[in-house]
């Protein structure tokens, strides 16, 4: 495949099919019309990282809506469906866990999907288009449906993005469990972790929500794009993506329950220091009140003998030593 990159621009990649064979590839974006003047040709573009120059370029070759080209060529758009007279606009984002830098990676990936061609945008992160290529070329069967199946392998990759993600999510709140019960205390740079990890888990958990109801869109309303074909591979993607949905939910849960459970274990080690200091400072205020009654300038029972210091002795640690044996069957000590 050919591509072509400048410092102002970003790189393209063209492709024609006829039927099930790849008729040309690597072509400028000024013949993409002409590609298209052939009878039963499928054209894709993909654009990485591009100028809004070349946006309109595209647009301009076919006759793509300004609204979509403005959603394509600003930032931040979330995953979505949007239906024009001649061609549909789907917004989507590619997901990777960065776990060491607790940071959730995000690629948006825009197409311009027409009867006959398909337009990819990628922008942001890197988000690599060669397993969407792998995709295709593992079923070239299906490449006669041209644009559904096209944009099914995208979608598809895109989905699995979220799996992944949710398994690096899954792995890292394994370990988490795990170390909460560990006598190990958290420092505040693990807690800061923690934080962010949990930051990163909403924001997975919102593009998940998004992209189900774009997938589920796409596959109810535009059910006449959709050969019969191939409604049971959008039907696998959307289940897919529902799953990673579900997951998200249900990683929120566990979240809650270690914050709540983190909290409780935290009260438990305070209470457990709490008896502990208490407990000793019980035990010596025995010997304290005995010492200070024996130190009264007063007479007392055996004032001045051996036997009182004995008895005194003897009193303070026999005292000391019932209260430590009662605090260590109480589990305080």
């Amino acid at each position: 495949m050919h591509a072509g990159r400048t410092a102002e621009t970003g790189e393209v990649r063209t492709r024609c099919y006829r039927g099930r064979e790849l008729s040309g590839e690597g072509f400028p974006l000024s013949e993409v019309s002409e590609a298209l003047a052939e009878a039963e040709t499928v054209v894709w573009v993909d654009l990485a990282g591009p100028s809004a120059a070349q946006l309109h370029e595209i647009a301009a070759e076919l006759g793509l809506h300004e609204l979509a080209v403005e959603d394509a060529v600003g930032r931040h758009q979330r995953p979505k469906l949007d239906r024009y007279p001649t061609h549909l606009f789907v917004s989507t984002r590619a997901v990777r866990l960065n776990a060491t830098a607790r940071e959730l990676l995000e690629t948006e990936v825009d197409a311009f999907v027409g009867p006959r061609w398909l337009v990819t945008v990628r922008k942001g992160a890197p988000f690599a288009i060669e397993p969407v290529l792998q995709r295709w070329a593992s079923s070239p069967s299906l490449l006669e449906y041209g644009v559904p199946f096209l944009l099914y392998g995208v979608l598809d990759v895109v989905v699995e993005t979220y799996f992944d993600a949710a398994e690096a999510f899954d792995e890292y709140y394994d370990t988490v469990s795990e170390h909460l019960f560990s006598r190990q205390r958290l420092d505040l740079e693990q807690q800061r972790e923690w934080f962010e990890m949990r930051q990163a888990l909403v924001r997975f958990h919102r593009l998940a929500f998004a992209m189900r109801e774009a997938v589920g869109s796409l596959i109810r309303r535009e059910g006449a794009l959709i050969p019969d074909a191939l409604a049971p591979y959008y039907q696998d993607v959307y289940d897919h993506i529902l799953r990673a949905s579900e997951t998200a939910d249900s990683l929120r849960d566990l979240v809650a329950t270690l914050v709540e459970t983190s909290l409780s274990l935290r009260d438990y080690r305070q209470n457990q220091i709490v008896k502990k200091v208490s407990s000793w400072a019980a035990i010596l205020a025995v010997p304290a009140l005995i010492t200070g009654y024996y130190g009264m300038n007063v007479p007392y029972p055996g004032s001045g003998e051996v036997a009182g210091v004995v008895s005194a002795t003897a009193l303070m640690a026999g005292s000391s030593a019932a209260l430590y044996a009662l605090f260590r069957r109480l589990e305080w000590l």
